[in-house]
């Protein structure tokens, strides 16, 4: 029985190891759980043309938008794994265990970790008539005015809105959250002085920063901005919030069962593919800082997640506001 055991165990690995020679022998589809046309879209498609080159096949983009993102990655956590059904996620993948309490997938349990992509800075911005200058002289602006503060944000479980949600907590004053369908219409009314503050992803704030029509206080990574508009500001670590660490990341998921040669070979294409000119300078333009680092490593990737479900959870629950 032993020796049918092993043998049936060398075949295994022999034919998964013989499939991924030939793998991709079809389109892959990259599933985004986003509405075309957004950033998460956009690092899909940009990552997609570059990893072609690696893969040496074609790789179409599916986009399942829906439930805060977890549509798509329903639909990927429930797919065939052969490694021709692939999920490019954000933040969502660490927040929405706690956003959505009937969730039907599990995050560290349901899925192979291939790698993380990138990191989005965010910033933390105010009206542009808001008397704080910097980020000392908002704090007591914020202590002196406790009860009469609002903050914007994008729309439940949204970077803006998970990113306020974490200020709070951290300089423990509450303020009244205001939720919008997007970012557009939370910027307006920034700009208008119908709100005070709003915490954002740099791609949606540098552009106003830069522009003098609202106040730029602090950014929320763990060290500086290289970029122009916003090397200037402090980040809130610095500030005081020690630790304070967001940014909206992207990593590759496969389906759980994916055989290891496979994602051992969309490892190597996303490696390539994260030191490649043209998407680094793609990355660059949308704000976004490629990783580097051991996280690019699915065992890494996996242990960074589980760290920000551990970050994410809590405060989420403390505010008792959820997504289902």
């Amino acid at each position: 029985m032993k020796r049918l055991l092993m043998a049936a165990a060398v075949a295994a690995l022999t034919s998964g190891a013989a499939y991924a020679q030939d793998y991709p022998t079809k389109p892959v589809t990259f599933v985004v759980p986003f509405a075309a046309g957004g950033p998460t879209d956009k690092v899909a498609r940009d990552l997609a043309d570059t990893m072609r080159k690696s893969l040496g096949g074609q790789i179409i983009i599916e986009n399942v938008a829906g439930a805060g993102g977890t549509l798509g990655a329903t639909k990927v956590a429930k797919a065939a794994p052969d490694g021709y059904t692939i999920l490019l996620a954000h933040v969502a993948m660490a927040t929405s265990p706690a956003l959505y309490r009937n969730l039907q997938y599990k995050t560290l349990e349901d899925f192979e970790y291939i790698g993380l992509i990138n990191e989005v800075p965010m910033t933390l911005i105010g009206r542009p008539t808001l008397p704080a200058n910097n980020y000392a002289e908002l704090l007591k602006w914020l202590n002196d005015n406790k009860g009469k503060i609002n903050l914007a944000n994008a729309g439940l479980g949204s970077a803006s809105h998970l990113c306020g949600l974490l200020f709070m907590s951290t300089v423990k004053i509450d303020m009244t959250t205001v939720p919008y369908k997007g970012t557009g219409p939370a910027m307006t009314d920034l700009i208008g002085g119908q709100v005070d503050l709003m915490c954002d992803q740099t791609t949606n704030t540098t552009a106003q920063i830069e522009g003098g029509k609202v106040k730029a206080y602090a950014v929320t990574t763990a060290k500086r901005l290289a970029t122009p508009a916003l090397k200037h500001l402090p980040t809130l670590d610095e500030s005081g919030l020690k630790g304070f660490n967001v940014t909206i990341w992207h990593g590759l998921y496969a389906p759980k069962g994916t055989p290891k040669p496979i994602l051992d070979k969309l490892n190597t294409a996303l490696k390539t593919a994260l030191k490649d000119p043209e998407f680094l300078k793609r990355q660059e333009s949308l704000g976004a800082v490629v990783v580097t680092d051991n996280r690019v490593n699915p065992a890494d990737h996996k242990k960074f997640v589980e760290a920000e479900i551990n970050k994410w959870g809590p405060v989420i629950k403390a505010a008792g506001q959820y997504a289902d």
